[in-house]
C-alpha cells in the first residue's frame, strides 16, 4: 500500500512538473516584454541579452520586433575576444574584444523577425554575432549606425583659393589649429583611406585627395560647409563624393562563427565597420534577398568599410541570391579558405603550421577528422592527402597538427602549406546586382562545385570575378575544379584594373607556370553579355579545361578602338574559346 502511494505521489508530481514545463515552454517571445520599446532612443543592448537568454531558456522559436527605431550603445553590450580572418595584425588592433550588440551562442531554432525595424548602432560595434548556433533565421530587419565610420564629403566649388567641400550630415568633424579631424561617437579617424565616388562617370576610384585635404589649411564657412586652401592645381570635380574611412579593423559588421544553417532573409544593411558580415567556419548559410547598401534617402554612396560578405573555413552550401551591393570599400563577396605554412616537422606525422597573413590569425583551422591537403606553394598544387588526428594551439600564430599518415617526403619545410579541405564550401551565386566598389565584384576558391549566374556586375573597379588560389600574399586557399560562370551580364567593369584588365580574372599565386601542371580546372564561361569599355573579358593562368562560349560583347559608346587581346592566357591547357560574338570597336 505504501509503495502504491508513493508511485501515485511520484507520478502527480511529475505530471505536475510536466505541465509546468510546458507551461514555460513558448513559440514566440516579443523584445518588448523586456522593455524594448521602438522609438524610446534608450540603450537596448543589455536587455538585448536578456531577451536572447529567455529564447535560449525556453525554447521559443521567434524573437519579435516591432517597427520603429531601436537604439544599441556599446556600454552593456556583451565583450568577446574573438578572432577573425582577414582583419586586423597584432600591431593594428592588439585588443580583439568585440563589441556585440546582439549576441547569441549555442542557440538553437530561433527566428530573429525584426518586424520592418531599424537597429540603429552606436559608436563602434559588432552589430550581431551567431557564435555556435544551428538553424538560426534573421529576416525583416534594417541595420544601421548613427554615425556611419566612413565620413563622406562632397567637392562644391573649385577655384583658384582652394576647394569648398559639404560634409554629409552623418559625418561629424572638428577644426583644430586649422586642421580637420573626423570623429564619431568614442573615436577618431586617424589612419585613413579615401575612395571617390566620380558623379559624372557614376564610379568608384582610389583617391589621394583626403591626403591634401588633411594637410591643408581648413576653415568652416557654415555648419557643415569647409573651405581648405589647397594648392592652385589641385583641382577635383564639383560633384564627386570622398569616402574617408580609418583602415583599423577592430570590428566587423556580423560574424557568425562555427554555426550551422544560417538564413539571412530579406535583411537591409546600410552600413558596417571593418569587414562586413563575416561567415568563419560556419556550414550552410543562405543570404537570400539581403540589400547591402545606403540607406533609401540617406544621401549617403559608402555602406562598409571593406567587405559586404566575406566567407573564410565554410562547408556545406553558401548560397548569396537575389541580394544587392552597391557601396563597398572592398569587394562584396569573397570567399576562401586559409593555407597555413608547415613551419617545422615535428616527427613523422606532426607539423607545426603557421598562419603567415599579418591580418588572419587566431583561430581553429583544422580540427580532428578534418581532410587537409599538402600544398606545393610554388605550383599551388595539391600533391597529397591526409586526415587531422590532434590539433595543439601553440599560440595565436602556431598550431601543431597530427595526421594519420607520414608527412609526405617532398614537403618543402617553410615554404609549402595545408589546406584544409572539408572546411570549403559548394557555392551559388545568383540573382545578385554589384555595383560602386573599387575593387571586385566576387572572389572565390573552392574546389567544390561554384555556380555564378544571372548576375549584374555594374562597374565594378577591378574585374567583376577573380578566382585566385593564394600560398605566397593572403594565403587564401585554392585551386578550383567546377566553376560554372553563365548568363551574368557585365557593364564597365575593370576600369581599376586588375589581372590584364580583364573582367573576369583567373591568377593563382603559382610561380612556376606549367601547363601541364595546371592549377585550376574545369572553368565554364558560358552565354553571357559583356559591355567593356574595350579592356580584355578574360585573363587565365595556369587552367586546364577552360571554356569560353556563347557570349556576347559590345562597346560603351566612347569606345573607338577594340584591345589588342579579348583573351589573355598563360600556361592553359585544352581551352575551348567559340561562338562568342565579338564584333570590333566603331
Amino acid at each position: 500500500m505504501k509503495n502504491r502511494i508513493f508511485y501515485l505521489i511520484v507520478f502527480v508530481l511529475f505530471v505536475a512538473h510536466a505541465s509546468v514545463v510546458r507551461a514555460e515552454q513558448r513559440d514566440t517571445v516579443n523584445v518588448a516584454e523586456f522593455g524594448i520599446i521602438p522609438n524610446t532612443y534608450e540603450n537596448q543592448s543589455a536587455r538585448m541579452l536578456q531577451a536572447i537568454d529567455a529564447c535560449k531558456a525556453c525554447g521559443a522559436k521567434v524573437l519579435k520586433f516591432s517597427e520603429g527605431r531601436y537604439d544599441f550603445w556599446p556600454e552593456g553590450a556583451m565583450r568577446k575576444e574573438l578572432y577573425v580572418s582577414n582583419t586586423s595584425t597584432e600591431q593594428e588592433c592588439p585588443d580583439k574584444t568585440k563589441v556585440i550588440g546582439i549576441w547569441a551562442e549555442n542557440v538553437n531554432g530561433l527566428t530573429i523577425d525584426g518586424g520592418g525595424a531599424t537597429l540603429v548602432f552606436h559608436g563602434k560595434m559588432t552589430m550581431l554575432s551567431l557564435y555556435k548556433c544551428r538553424d538560426i533565421t534573421l529576416s525583416n530587419v534594417h541595420l544601421d549606425f548613427e554615425r556611419p565610420g566612413g565620413s563622406e564629403i562632397t567637392y562644391s566649388r573649385v577655384d583658384d583659393t582652394g576647394v569648398v567641400v559639404k560634409m554629409h550630415r552623418d559625418t561629424r568633424y572638428e577644426i583644430i589649429n586649422g586642421k580637420i579631424n573626423l570623429y564619431g561617437e568614442g573615436w577618431r579617424s586617424n589612419r585613413n583611406h579615401c575612395i571617390k565616388y566620380i558623379n559624372d562617370r557614376d564610379r568608384f576610384t582610389y583617391s589621394g585627395d583626403w591626403n591634401m585635404l588633411a594637410s591643408s589649411e581648413a576653415k568652416e564657412l557654415e555648419p557643415g560647409v569647409v573651405h581648405f586652401a589647397t594648392p592652385a592645381d589641385f583641382r577635383p570635380q564639383v560633384g564627386d563624393v570622398l569616402t574617408v574611412r580609418d583602415i583599423i579593423r577592430d570590428q566587423v559588421g556580423m560574424f557568425l562563427c562555427q554555426s550551422e544553417n544560417i538564413k539571412f532573409q530579406d535583411v537591409y544593411v546600410h552600413y558596417m565597420h571593418g569587414l562586413g558580415i563575416v561567415s568563419q567556419y560556419s556550414r550552410n548559410i543562405t543570404m537570400e534577398h539581403v540589400e547591402c547598401c545606403p540607406r533609401e534617402n540617406s544621401g549617403r554612396v559608402l555602406a562598409s568599410s571593406a567587405d559586404f560578405m566575406h566567407f573564410s573555413g565554410c562547408s556545406g552550401k553558401v548560397r548569396v541570391n537575389n541580394c544587392k551591393f552597391s557601396g563597398a570599400q572592398d569587394d562584396p563577396i569573397n570567399v576562401h579558405g586559409t593555407n597555413l605554412r608547415a613551419v617545422e616537422k615535428i616527427d613523422d606525422k606532426t607539423l607545426m603550421l603557421r598562419f603567415m597573413h599579418g591580418q588572419t590569425y587566431g583561430f581553429e583551422a583544422y580540427h580532428k577528422g578534418d581532410t587537409v591537403a599538402f600544398v606545393d606553394a610554388s605550383r599551388m598544387e595539391r600533391f597529397a592527402y591526409a586526415r587531422v588526428e590532434k590539433v595543439r594551439m601553440v599560440s595565436e600564430r602556431l598550431q601543431e597538427v597530427t595526421f594519420d599518415r607520414k608527412v609526405p617526403k617532398n614537403m618543402q619545410i617553410d615554404h609549402d602549406c595545408v589546406e584544409n579541405m572539408t572546411c570549403t564550401p559548394e557555392v551559388e551565386i545568383t540573382n545578385n546586382y554589384f555595383t560602386h566598389t573599387s575593387t571586385r565584384g566576387t572572389l572565390v576558391t573552392t574546389p567544390r562545385k561554384v555556380v555564378v549566374a544571372n548576375n549584374v556586375y555594374e562597374r565594378t573597379g577591378m574585374s567583376a570575378i577573380l578566382i585566385e588560389g593564394d600560398a605566397e600574399g593572403w594565403y587564401e586557399s585554392g585551386p578550383v575544379n567546377d566553376v560554372l560562370i553563365e548568363n551574368n551580364t557585365f557593364v564597365g567593369c575593370a576600369y581599376n584594373g586588375g589581372p590584364g584588365g580583364a573582367v573576369i580574372a583567373l591568377h593563382p599565386s603559382n610561380t612556376i607556370v606549367d601547363a601541364d601542371r595546371p592549377v585550376h580546372r574545369n572553368v565554364r564561361i558560358i552565354g553571357n553579355k559583356f559591355c567593356t569599355f574595350g579592356n580584355a573579358l578574360l585573363y587565365a593562368k595556369s587552367t586546364q579545361g577552360l571554356v569560353f562560349k556563347n557570349n556576347v560583347l559590345t562597346y560603351s559608346s566612347d569606345v573607338k578602338q577594340a584591345p589588342a587581346s579579348l583573351f589573355i592566357l598563360e600556361g592553359c591547357k585544352d581551352h575551348t574559346i567559340c561562338d562568342n560574338q565579338c564584333p570590333k570597336a566603331d
